[in-house]
């Protein structure tokens, strides 16, 4: 079985290591007896993944990616194994294609002429507002 990421890249069945774990949290009876969670594991440098998504994977500031290059992933949402390993593949092709995505560069913009008039103009209207609120002066 291949993990499709794009038309071009794919992950081998093979590169991925599972680890069949108990889940924590509530189930009753079937948490204590039944290892329904997944731990998977995928060493990004010794990957078929292009060097670029290589790179990028790396760079990443992501707590799921060790010092070593390793993603893992715990998966322990449902209470069957199987789901679990989908959702945790699902998880790892997400994680690999927004390696992809370019992000855009912000364009720098200034607020127009109108805008900061505007912005006076609503502070000093505010600011008449509040001092009504205070309390009178007494003159004697």
């Amino acid at each position: 079985m291949t993990l499709t990421i794009s038309n071009r890249v794919t992950i081998e069945e093979s590169e991925i290591e599972w680890h069949a774990v108990r889940s924590s949290g509530a189930g009753g009876q079937n948490v204590n007896k039944v290892a329904t969670a997944v731990h998977l594991r995928f060493d990004i440098h010794a990957s078929s993944l292009p060097d670029v998504y290589k790179e990028r994977l790396l760079q990443r500031r992501d707590r799921r990616i060790t010092r070593d290059g390793v993603i893992v992933i715990k998966a322990q949402q449902f209470r069957s194994q199987d789901k679990n390993r989908e959702d945790a593949l699902a998880r790892l092709r997400s994680i690999v294609a927004s390696a992809t995505a370019v992000t855009r560069r912000r364009k720098a913009t200034k607020p127009s002429r109108r805008a900061k008039r505007q912005r006076v103009d609503d502070k000093t209207r505010r600011g008449r507002t509040k001092a009504l609120r205070a309390r009178p002066s007494r003159h004697d």
